[in-house]
C-alpha cells in the first residue's frame, strides 16, 4: 500500500493528515470546518483514496491558516505516499457536472509545482466558508505534493455546485494519475528518468 501520515505543527495551527492512495475512499475528518470536511470526502470517496485529517488551527481570526496548513500537510503526505512514481500513469483529468455546474480539472504528477486556477465564484462565501480558501487549499497541496494542476470551472450559478465539481473533479483525476499502469511498470514515466 502506498500510504504516509504527516504532521506539521505551527504557532497557527496543528495538523495530522493520512492518505493511503490505493484505498477504497474511507475518509474522517476533523478540522472544525464542515464545508471543508465535505469537500475533502469528495477527494477521498471520487479518489478511491483513505484519507483522515485531524487539524486545530486558530479559527477564532478566520480560516485561513487552518485550510492552507491542511492543502500542505495533505500535499506532504501525498508526496511520500507516491514516492519515487514508479509504474504510475502521471496524468489524470477528469470532467465532473453537478446540475449546472461543470468542472475540469487535469494534472500531472510532475515533480514540479504549478497551479492555475480558473473559477469566478458566484458568491463570496458558501455558509461561513470564504470561497478564497479554495484556491489556497489547492496551492497548498501544489507546492507541497509537486504536482501541477490546472483546474477550470466551466460553467456554474450555485456556488456550492461550483466547489463540489472541482473537488470531486480533482479526486478522480488524482486516482487516475496514480494508477499503476502494468506497461509501465518499475519504470519512471518520464524521459529525464525522474520526477
Amino acid at each position: 500500500m502506498r500510504s504516509a501520515e504527516i504532521t506539521r505543527n505551527t504557532l497557527e495551527t496543528q495538523i495530522t493528515a493520512s492518505i493511503n492512495v490505493d484505498g477504497t475512499g474511507v475518509s474522517q475528518f476533523s478540522t472544525g470546518l464542515g464545508f471543508l470536511d465535505h469537500m475533502l470526502d469528495q477527494i477521498a470517496r471520487h479518489g478511491m483514496m483513505d484519507i483522515a485529517v485531524s487539524a486545530k488551527g486558530d479559527l477564532h481570526i478566520d480560516a485561513h491558516h487552518t485550510v492552507e496548513d491542511i492543502g500542505i500537510t495533505l500535499g506532504q503526505a501525498f508526496a511520500q505516499a507516491v514516492a519515487d512514481k514508479k509504474g504510475i500513469r502521471r496524468y489524470g483529468h477528469a470532467y465532473v457536472p453537478l446540475d449546472e455546474a461543470l468542472s475540469r480539472v487535469v494534472l500531472d504528477i510532475s515533480g514540479r509545482p504549478g497551479l492555475v486556477f480558473d473559477c469566478t465564484f458566484t458568491r463570496a462565501a458558501i455558509g461561513s466558508f470564504d470561497v478564497d480558501l479554495i484556491h489556497e487549499f489547492f496551492q497548498g497541496f501544489v507546492n507541497h505534493a509537486n504536482v501541477t494542476l490546472h483546474i477550470d470551472n466551466l460553467k456554474g450559478h450555485n456556488a456550492h455546485h461550483q466547489a463540489e465539481t472541482i473537488f470531486k473533479a480533482f479526486g478522480r483525476a488524482l486516482r487516475m494519475a496514480v494508477e499503476l499502469d502494468i506497461r509501465m511498470a518499475g519504470i519512471t514515466p518520464s524521459t529525464k528518468g525522474s520526477l
